[in-house]
């Protein structure tokens, strides 16, 4: 299985929270794990509105921020460049979706139409999990909670 992970998923890999050991298990199956150069900001900015909401404790969002730059260099990145601001654009335009999910999007695809073979997107972004599947993704997790 090749995952792409989306900001949101990242998170739960790093912070205890509803469907971390899922995202976990998915991970620890997969034959290759990538993201966005952007998921660097999003989960760093994910962390600390966690804590801005009460979600998690500040040294608990540290710790899981420590362990992501940690893992950063295993992840596989995906650069955002000219093209696929492009695709995400018509994305944003034609599905509705938030600039950095149609990033997401544009970058999935763009790494399933490099390697020739099925790409499943990790998100607990609602659009862009329908996006996914609307685009010759295959979304997981296999049903939006």
């Amino acid at each position: 299985m090749i995952l792409y992970l989306d900001a949101s998923a990242l998170v739960k890999r790093y912070v205890a929270e509803a469907a971390s050991a899922d995202v976990a298990a998915a991970i620890g199956e997969a034959r290759l794990v990538g993201t966005s150069v952007v998921s660097r900001a999003e989960v760093s900015a994910g962390l600390a509105k966690a804590i801005r909401m009460g979600l998690v404790i500040r040294d608990d969002a540290a710790r899981g921020l420590a362990d992501f730059d940690a893992d950063w260099a295993d992840l596989i990145r995906l650069d955002v460049g000219e093209a696929c601001v492009a695709r995400a654009a018509g994305f944003a335009w034609s599905q509705g979706l938030r600039g950095y999910d149609a990033v997401h999007l544009a970058c999935a695809l763009a790494w399933q139409e490099a390697l020739g073979g099925q790409v499943t997107l990790v998100t607990y972004d609602r659009e862009l999990w329908r996006g996914a599947g609307n685009s010759g993704l295959l979304p997981w997790p296999a049903a939006m909670p």
